[in-house]
């Protein structure tokens, strides 16, 4: 990691944190994004799914940062997965995020039922060809679907985008991803966080460090080299979300965070969740 970016297999580089956008919404939204990008953050994540593309764009717009400098991420709803689907539905994000390019387009759900992510797979490659996509990646991949997309198209995604916070450390993943050049993206970095936050481990270590409960986890997570992307409405929470460079966690603090596994805790699980 070098100036709080990691590269990518593709050459690109990806901030070390994002914003994450999910409920960011109306004007409030448009406020929190921009301030976020004033305070620092440069990749800021969205998703067609997530209904605010547009106040995205308008936060982008509003902030006194040069294009270039930003990493904007959104991603494939389940309803277009297909080959022309996918090239449809990016160009409907892409017009609403009011940008000539997207720096890391995702597949949001594999929906395995449906079986179309490879058709969607190749749109991507095709749009990555174009230009108007620097990266692609996908989001609640396993290694087997990952293992396919290789196969079937010669290509392998950048990122993957995962449920990863103390409960679901997904070691497994992790090892897989690090293996095949994948960037681990944390999403719900900070689980439940009034619950994660409180656990004795986590707040004797934040004591320890001088740092909050919140700073810890996410420290936990740049030790992983994953890429959390926290979000929050409240401004003094993302400034300090984003405060954690400088606060480097032991190898015995990682694992004792990590020794909080339980499992997942949103319920959704690649193999069968289905999300349009």
């Amino acid at each position: 990691m070098t100036a709080h970016a990691y590269a990518l297999a593709d050459g690109n580089t990806i901030p070390a944190i994002g914003l994450g956008t999910y409920g960011l919404n109306d004007q409030s939204g448009v406020d929190a994004i921009a301030s976020a990008i004033h305070d620092g953050y440069r990749l800021i994540d969205t998703a067609y799914n997530y209904g605010n593309e547009e106040v995205v764009a308008e936060a982008i717009r509003r902030a006194e940062v040069d294009r270039s400098d930003l990493f904007v991420t959104t991603k494939l709803p389940g309803r277009h997965h297909g080959v022309d689907e996918t090239l449809a539905s990016f160009e409907q994000s892409r017009k609403r995020l009011d940008l000539d390019w997207v720096d890391l387009y995702l597949i949001h759900w594999p929906n395995p039922k449906r079986d179309r992510y490879v058709d969607s797979w190749r749109s991507m490659i095709k749009l990555k060809e174009r230009g108007v996509v620097r990266s692609i990646g996908v989001s609640n991949f396993t290694p087997a679907m990952l293992d396919r997309l290789s196969a079937e198209t010669g290509l392998m995604p950048v990122v993957n985008q995962v449920e990863l916070h103390p409960y679901f450390p997904q070691a497994e993943l992790r090892a897989y991803h690090a293996e095949h050049a994948i960037r681990t993206e944390s999403w719900s970095p900070l689980a439940k966080r009034t619950e994660l936050l409180a656990e004795p481990v986590i707040v004797e270590i934040a004591e320890r460090h001088g740092s909050t409960p919140a700073q810890v986890v996410l420290a936990w997570h740049l030790a992983l080299g994953a890429v959390p992307i926290p979000k929050s409405a409240d401004a003094e929470r993302r400034r300090e979300n984003l405060d954690v460079f400088d606060l480097e966690l032991e190898a015995g603090e990682v694992e004792a965070i990590s020794g909080l596994e339980r499992g997942r805790i949103w319920g959704a699980d690649p193999d069968t969740h289905e999300e349009m």
